[in-house]
């Protein structure tokens, strides 16, 4: 079993695997970091492979933070009965993942999200670290797997237009066949009846 497979099998059950002295003292140090903080290596090495990392110049690793939970709505204060009120249970139609994709492609105008992963949640924040890639920098022009990030425009603001592969998620693109026939091209293009 190769180094990343090691990696993989713990993180696949980080709350068995991991001593909960090491979690909680991780939680407490990253809560008291800036919500974007530029890190120099991945948590976790396998992940950030997986989803397209490269140590190399012209990529770049932010950890972020973002809130927990469900959709925060304000009370509609109209003639109904509570449970039509519309505020708790609302499942917001966009992952938390994504939020912090987009929050993290606004503070680094310069840059594309080219993909995040999971690193870590307590009870008010989730963590994720968001691989992010400067396409007009030589070496990442030049690379044969991350090259096309840098042809043409039609890779800009890649997060807000559910490009990355979180995005993909949450369109419903990581569905094929049958019970799919309505998400592509787009659920736009068909009326949002897909999902």
């Amino acid at each position: 079993m190769g180094l990343h497979q090691h990696i993989r099998e713990v993180w696949k059950q980080p709350k068995a695997n991991l001593p909960p002295r090491y979690i909680v003292t991780r939680m407490a140090s990253w809560r008291k970091e800036p919500v974007f903080q530029r890190i120099e290596r991945p948590t976790r090495l396998d992940a950030a492979r997986r989803v397209g990392y490269k140590a190399k110049q012209g990529v770049v690793l932010v950890r972020t933070r973002v809130r927990r939970g469900g959709l925060r709505k304000g009370k509609i204060h109209m003639k109904r009965k509570p449970s039509k009120a519309g505020i708790k249970k609302i499942t917001m139609a966009k992952s938390i993942q994504r939020i912090a994709e987009e929050r993290t492609s606004r503070r680094y105008p310069n840059l594309e999200v080219l993909n995040s992963y999971w690193v870590g949640e307590d009870g008010k924040n989730k963590f994720y670290e968001i691989i992010l890639i400067d396409s007009f920098h030589p070496a990442i022009k030049s690379d044969k797997d991350l090259g096309w990030i840098a042809e043409g425009s039609s890779h800009r603001g890649r997060a807000f237009r559910g490009k990355t592969s979180a995005g993909k998620r949450g369109r419903g693109l990581h569905n094929k066949g049958k019970g799919a026939e309505k998400l592509r091209p787009s659920l736009k293009a068909n009326k949002n009846r897909g999902k």
